[in-house]
């Protein structure tokens, strides 16, 4: 007389995965994908968060250059934030190109009622020149996107275009950023790339300071640097890093980025986003 087969026991119930820190970017798209929506998301990933995207415009875009830019309608950009911080939620904010006065006050007004860490990269000028921002809409950065900014993230050329004030050494950089905070950003980063000798960033907040240094890498091949920046610290915050630890965390991950940037087409290659995986 045969056994009958023993019933198995039910298999347990999968255990959800973790939810990952969520970060949202809200900029441009870079056709070329070395920098914008493209490289935000890149760094996201790498520095294990869960990147969300607000498209604001679309660039033909290559390693020579823009050729051309299309800016969405502020309706477009207004439903994608809802649509992605009503339902999923963030844990931090993080923007790019906002090419006009209409787009950067529709933005700002939506950072303003989302109580999230916000790291404002002002994009003004692309790497090879291309102007970004309408001259129209530089008031509306500094009286409605830095007064809602935890961290604010300008290159030497944007301070320049945003205050008035040219630095060019890093003694200068100090003035840069009480200028910068003087619109209303908790704390303002200077990035100094543009200088020569070190590669020389400065953070304050009007009373704490931190020089981040590193040095100078013989790596032409630095397309995406500012987004990634940015977008690196989104993430630390996002995680729950004070200020100073994000964009400590931040600097080393853009410092190797840079090192393994790689050429790409007839001009300017990009970083390497996943250089901590190869």
């Amino acid at each position: 007389m045969s056994t009958p087969p023993r019933a198995s026991a039910p298999a347990p119930d999968p255990v959800p995965a973790p939810v990952p820190p969520r970060v949202l970017t809200v900029a441009g798209s870079d056709s070329g994908g070395g920098a914008g929506i493209q490289a935000d998301l890149k760094t996201m990933l790498a520095l294990g968060v869960h990147g969300m995207s607000v498209l604001t415009a679309v660039t033909a875009q290559n390693s020579l250059g823009v050729q051309g830019a299309w800016e969405l309608p502020v309706e477009a950009v207004r439903a994608q934030y809802r649509s992605v911080v009503d339902d999923i939620g963030v844990q931090a904010v993080k923007t790019g190109m906002l090419s006009s006065a209409e787009l950067v006050e529709a933005v700002a007004e939506l950072l303003g009622a989302t109580d999230v860490p916000t790291v404002v990269d002002p994009v003004g000028v692309s790497k090879h020149g291309d102007s970004l921002l309408a001259s129209s809409a530089l008031d509306s950065v500094r009286t409605r996107l830095l007064p809602v900014a935890t961290v604010a993230t300008p290159n030497l050329d944007e301070v320049t275009q945003l205050t008035g004030v040219r630095v060019e050494s890093a003694d200068g950089m100090r003035r840069a950023a009480a200028s910068v905070l003087s619109y209303g950003p908790v704390w303002a980063l200077i990035k100094g790339g543009h200088l020569s000798g070190e590669a020389v960033d400065f953070l304050t907040d009007g009373s704490d300071e931190l020089w981040l240094r590193a040095p100078r890498l013989d790596n032409r091949h630095t397309h995406g640097t500012g987004c990634t920046l940015a977008s690196a610290i989104a993430s630390e915050l996002a995680k729950g890093q004070p200020v100073p630890d994000a964009v400590v965390a931040a600097k080393e991950y853009v410092t190797g980025a840079i090192a393994a940037g790689f050429p790409l087409g007839d001009g300017i290659g990009p970083v390497h986003h996943g250089w901590r995986f190869v």
